[in-house]
């Protein structure tokens, strides 16, 4: 009869159900080691963006306050009569290339304007005419009240061609 106990179909159940309930708590425990895990790489991961954020700011912030430090000096750089003139000059060159684009009766007027200051500085750098700027400055035409464009009876010119007058013939 102790035979037929532990042989029997409720004692085959028995030992079937124990080997799964093994199987099951195996499984279990592992899931949640591994659970465990996925929560330190989590909380790893979470640390280190954090930690990367924090420097992605303080660059950020450095970079900013740089970048307002390099736009005071390029404004205080500006500022200076001959950086002035030429952000002035480099202001009037791209204003002549719109005008050229866009108006259709500027070139001819504007490119004669030009070649006439040209050779009005080709003779004051030679020698054969006063430099009608000192003498303006001197004696009191020292505005910038001449015309835009010199008319072709008189011989004016700006004052703010010709230092570009020789790079552009």
């Amino acid at each position: 009869m102790n035979k037929d106990i532990f042989l029997g179909q409720f004692a085959l159940g028995f030992y079937l159900g124990c080997v799964f309930l093994v199987i099951a708590c195996y499984n279990y425990l592992r899931l949640k080691g591994e659970l465990a895990r996925f929560r330190r790489h989590l909380s790893d991961k979470l640390e280190i963006e954090a930690d990367t954020m924090k420097k992605i700011k303080a660059e950020q912030e450095t970079l900013r306050k740089e970048n307002e430090g390099l736009r005071v000096k390029v404004n205080a750089l500006n500022e200076i009569p001959d950086r002035k003139l030429q952000r002035d000059l480099e202001v009037y060159a791209r204003a002549e290339k719109r005008m050229l684009i866009n108006a259709p009766g500027f070139a001819p007027a504007w490119e004669t304007a030009k070649s006439e200051a040209h050779s009005e500085l080709a003779e004051e750098e030679a020698g054969r005419a006063a430099p009608k700027r000192i003498f303006a400055r001197l004696f009191g035409g020292g505005s910038t009240a001449t015309a835009a464009l010199p008319n072709r009876d008189t011989n004016h010119t700006t004052d703010a061609e010709p230092s570009r007058s020789g790079a552009e013939h």
